[in-house]
C-alpha cells in the first residue's frame, strides 16, 4: 500500500544536491521559495518542503503526495542514499498520531553498513 505522503531524514545534505537528485528521480524541481525555516519548491506535480536541521542534525525532505516513484519512506531512503551517499532515516512504516513512543522511536537507518532497524529518540 503506498504512504499518503514520503518523508525521509538526511545527514550533511543540501536542499540544492536534493534538488538534484529530485529532478533526475521525478522532474524538474521549481526555484527552492524560501518560508520561515524552511524551503519549499514543486518536482513535477509534487511538493516538496525541505527542513534543514529539523531534528538536531538530521534534515527533513517531506515529498507531500503519492505519486511519487516510491510506495514508501524506505524505498525513497534507499533511492536517496544510492544517489546522495548519505546517512538517511525513516520511519518503518506509516506513522499514526495514536502510536506509543515505543513504536515511534523505531527507525531504519540506511547507510554504507546497509538497512537497519535502530531506536532514534528524536523528542
Amino acid at each position: 500500500m503506498r504512504q499518503p505522503d514520503i518523508e525521509i531524514y538526511l545527514k550533511d545534505a543540501e536542499h540544492q544536491a536534493i534538488a538534484a537528485w529530485l529532478t533526475e528521480a521525478i522532474g524538474p524541481c521549481t526555484e527552492w521559495q524560501k518560508k520561515g525555516q524552511t524551503y519549499q519548491c514543486k518536482t513535477g506535480n509534487i511538493a516538496v518542503t525541505w527542513l534543514p536541521k529539523a531534528v538536531g542534525k538530521w534534515h527533513s525532505l517531506l515529498l507531500n503526495s503519492n505519486a511519487t516513484p516510491w510506495a514508501d519512506d524506505l524505498e525513497c531512503a534507499q533511492a536517496a542514499f544510492a544517489a546522495l551517499k548519505v546517512e538517511i532515516r525513516c520511519a518503518p512504516g506509516s506513522w499514526q498520531e495514536e502510536e506509543s513512543d515505543e513504536q515511534a522511536d523505531r527507525w531504519m537507518r540506511i547507510s554504507t553498513d546497509g538497512v537497519e532497524e535502530i531506536t532514534w529518540h528524536t523528542a
